[in-house]
């Protein structure tokens, strides 16, 4: 049953990209992207006994202890990612390779070739395989696909099919995932008529793109608007990652738009 095949996986030493995916659908049974609550404590009871046979790492451990106390806790697949033994944990191996902001927003400017503001799943395929390559990490094709279709299911969060910048920047670390606080909600997002205005605004000698100078004024603004978000402190960081979305230099509306517009829903 399906029952006993989520056990099984838990147990094995190492857990497919697929396997993971299907525990994690397992006990998340009302499919909102979490599991929470009763899910939650169904999930540690059997991760516990499961483990008690492949031995507990000490990061589940950890997170088994957290978990526990945490009635109302909730946890999403980027933080089960981080805890259960996927092979060689191709995520967090995607991690490894992406370091900072920066390096993430350039790879997101090569491989989203048709500049559609989304990286589709034949744009991630060519990501991940040169990301294997790099890493000199076995593959072949049939694991590339599986890695592909886990990793759009893993944060396609509107299930269109396709990534957008904020989705994809889930596979950042959070300390470095300054794009996470450019969420809908804390204000620094706007939509799409407010941007467009403020675009006006910085683009100062109205040739159609941003210099370094003039990202670094709407920077400062943003910064001093949303204090509680935004930390002043890094906008040399914010800036050299924004900029690598830049076209030598300039930094176009679409591109901008990326980071700072709230998805057209």
């Amino acid at each position: 049953s399906e029952e006993t095949m989520a056990r099984a996986y838990l147990q094995g030493v190492e857990i497919s990209a697929s396997q993971f995916l299907d525990i994690f659908h397992h006990y998340d049974n009302d499919g909102n992207g979490y599991i929470e609550g009763k899910e939650l404590q169904n999930f540690i009871k059997e991760l516990q006994q499961a483990r008690k046979q492949a031995g507990l790492v000490k990061q589940m451990k950890a997170f088994v202890e957290e978990y526990e106390k945490n009635t109302d806790g909730k946890i999403g697949i980027v933080e089960l990612v981080q805890i259960l033994p996927t092979e060689e944990n191709f995520l967090l191996f995607f991690r490894q390779q992406l370091q900072s902001c920066t390096e993430f927003m350039q790879a997101w400017r090569t491989y989203d070739a048709d500049h559609s503001g989304y990286i589709e799943a034949d744009e991630l395929k060519n990501f991940l395989k040169d990301l294997l390559q790099q890493a000199k990490k076995p593959y072949d094709e049939k694991k590339l696909e599986e890695y592909t279709q886990t990793t759009l299911k893993i944060f396609d969060s509107n299930n269109d099919g396709k990534l957008c910048l904020s989705e994809m920047a889930r596979l950042l670390p959070d300390q470095e995932n300054f794009l996470l606080k450019f969420q809908v909600g804390d204000g620094v997002k706007m939509e799409r008529k407010e941007f467009n205005k403020i675009f006006e605004l910085y683009d100062k000698d109205r040739n159609g793109y941003m210099d370094e100078n003039e990202l670094d004024a709407l920077l400062k603004d943003l910064c001093e608007k949303n204090k509680k978000v935004l930390e002043v402190n890094k906008i040399a960081t914010y800036k050299s990652a924004i900029m690598a979305l830049s076209d030598g230099g300039k930094l176009y509306r679409t591109e901008l738009a990326l980071v700072l517009c709230a998805e057209d829903i």
